[in-house]
């Protein structure tokens, strides 16, 4: 299943990720997992959150630039080696890997990756043909829907 991913642009100085947390917290909106990336200018914070139709409108309502992309939540073997047989089963075809983060499951020995992929639907269609589970946003959360 994709998965809704905002990015945001901020700049790049003290402070400036604390007003986009803060917002979601005010609105009850939990992230469920984010990373952050840089220039010397600015930075592009990537959100999945518990209502991203909602953030999303928020954010643009406060003025800040979003882009909603779609990702795959993809389960791995939390062991050496976990990644290996994902990565040769993308590596052999034309589909690219733009970006990815990665975190613990709440699943016993299990790792969640998150991936932006040039084609979401070939990636997925491949991965699912070769027994590599790509889950569902629910999943990627913690018990009680907390992550």
């Amino acid at each position: 299943m994709k998965i809704q991913q905002l990015s945001l642009f901020l700049e790049n100085k003290p402070g400036c990720l604390l007003e986009p947390c803060r917002l979601l917290a005010e609105d009850g909106i939990n992230i469920r997992a984010l990373t952050l990336a840089d220039t010397r200018e600015f930075g592009i914070l990537r959100l999945i959150v518990s209502d991203s139709r909602r953030a999303a409108a928020l954010f643009t309502e406060r003025g800040y630039v979003v882009n909603v992309t779609e990702v795959l939540a993809i389960e791995v073997p939390d062991r050496p080696g976990g990644l290996v047989h994902l990565l040769e089963t993308i590596g052999n075809s034309e589909i690219n890997i733009e970006y990815m983060y990665a975190f613990p499951s709440v699943r016993s020995e299990k790792a969640v990756l998150l991936f932006r992929f040039s084609d979401p639907d070939a990636a997925m269609a491949r991965l699912q043909a070769a027994g590599i589970s790509v889950v569902e946003s629910v999943e990627i959360v913690g018990p009680g829907g907390r992550g």
